[in-house]
């Protein structure tokens, strides 16, 4: 029998575009905390630069230290901490790599929910099994759900990262784009190993303080991780009882509902006004009823607040979704994530593809076009809501829209190569 959540939706899963070449990654959102960065060097071909760079590093340690003794670290983690911590210039140069594609989400999806990812979150919800069903009666977050977060975080702890998190965050805290976020982390991170849960050897993950098997800051640590094996650590590491429990936790107090289903694939009416598909934009699953919208075959959900969204505009697939969705959105705020979380748990669960079909043969806008679509919309008083910044987010669509509309076209706020090609022609008319 299935889950309630898969009951809606059941068969939901990508009908996409395999073996699509890509460029990169999708873009998903971390922590947003802007500050100015230092005008350090990342590391240099000059050793006198380099050797600056490593006296301010010091100079900086020092200061932090005696911050973190402020606010009730001790000496013993501090030296732990911070004798041997280094500069890391790699983790700069990841820091401020702002790729100029970005991969549609039919791309990622493929990547996100391959058949091989799906054969592995079987075998590995099969081998534990009994810590899913733990998670799942404490938390009520389905034991599918908690397996494909595990496999899209870090595909099944095959890899989450290298990095020292003391070193990453020491450095992002130094010089980085967020350094009022990397400091917050950092202490974070000495609470942990003051509490003893891990030492800093074992501290690791991704380049951006990222830990662990579902790559919990360590703020997120401290706040919901759980020792649900009970050897009186809290081990995301290297416990799977203790990394399926504290996401289960995460979820439930990000808003997670039981019994509630994600959402639905849906269609939309031909007159479908595309304005409201923004995961602002929440109506009650009757409301939406009244509009036209239909589900893809099985149940209609009752959802109090839904949202529809079409994530590759009018020619793609489009969703009703609700709660479930935003929580998990709240563990990564892209769009794109949430949609593979959900789709992989699908699969997981026995279920097979969406039924709606992406367009492949799109191929995504660079960072420069679009740049230069929003400097275009805004020239031709289609607002993009401030200066072209290469990102695609519920301003630009808007813009997007009215423009559309203003020529006769879908107001779908879609970004194509065609749309581009029709700005400019505006602009120069």
């Amino acid at each position: 029998m299935k889950h309630p959540i898969f009951s809606l939706a059941l068969g939901l899963y990508l009908a996409g575009c395999q073996g699509m070449a890509t460029s990169d990654t999708a873009a998903s959102s971390g922590p947003v905390d802007s500050s100015t960065a230092q005008t350090t060097s990342a590391g240099t071909n000059d050793p006198m630069e380099d050797e600056q760079v490593s006296r301010d590093f010091a100079t900086w340690v020092k200061d932090y230290r005696a911050y973190a003794a402020s606010q009730g670290i001790n000496a013993v983690t501090l030296s732990a901490a911070f004798d041997d911590v280094a500069f890391q210039p790699r983790i700069i140069e990841f820091d401020r790599s702002q790729p100029e594609f970005s991969r549609p989400v039919w791309a990622y999806l493929d990547t996100a929910v391959s058949d091989q990812r799906v054969r592995q979150g079987r075998a590995k919800l099969d081998a534990y099994r009994d810590a899913a069903t733990r998670a799942e009666n404490r938390y009520a977050v389905p034991a599918e759900i908690l397996t494909a977060i595990w496999g899209v975080e870090s595909n099944y702890g095959s890899y989450f990262g290298h990095f020292s998190t003391i070193n990453a965050l020491a450095t992002l805290g130094f010089e980085g784009r967020r350094q009022d976020f990397a400091r917050r982390e950092l202490l974070a991170a000495l609470k942990i190993l003051q509490s003893g849960d891990i030492d800093r050897e074992h501290m690791r993950g991704s380049w951006a303080g990222a830990m662990g098997h579902t790559q919990f800051l360590p703020s997120s640590f401290l706040s919901y991780a759980v020792d649900a094996d009970g050897d009186g650590r809290r081990d995301i590491w290297g416990s799977i009882d203790d990394v399926l429990a504290s996401t289960a936790h995460y979820l439930e107090q990000a808003g997670w509902r039981a019994g509630q289903p994600w959402g639905v694939e849906v269609t939309l009416p031909d007159d479908f006004d595309y304005a409201q598909s923004e995961l602002s934009v929440r109506h009650s699953s009757d409301a939406w009823r009244l509009q036209g919208v239909r589900v893809r075959g099985g149940a209609w959900p009752s959802f109090d607040e839904a949202s529809v969204i079409a994530p590759a505009g009018a020619r793609g697939p489009a969703f009703m979704v609700g709660p479930n969705f935003r929580a998990i959105m709240r563990y990564n705020a892209s769009t794109s994530y949430a949609l593979a979380v959900v789709m992989l748990a699908e699969r997981i669960a026995g279920g097979d593809g969406v039924q709606g079909d992406w367009p492949c043969d799109l191929e995504p806008l660079s960072r420069t076009q679009v740049k230069e679509m929003q400097r275009r919309l805004n020239a031709l008083g289609f607002s993009t809501g401030g200066p072209p910044d290469g990102i695609v987010g519920p301003n630009t669509r808007r813009g997007l829209r009215e423009f559309q509309r203003s020529q006769g076209m879908t107001p779908d706020g879609f970004p194509t190569h065609a749309l581009l090609e029709s700005v400019r022609d505006a602009g120069e008319s």
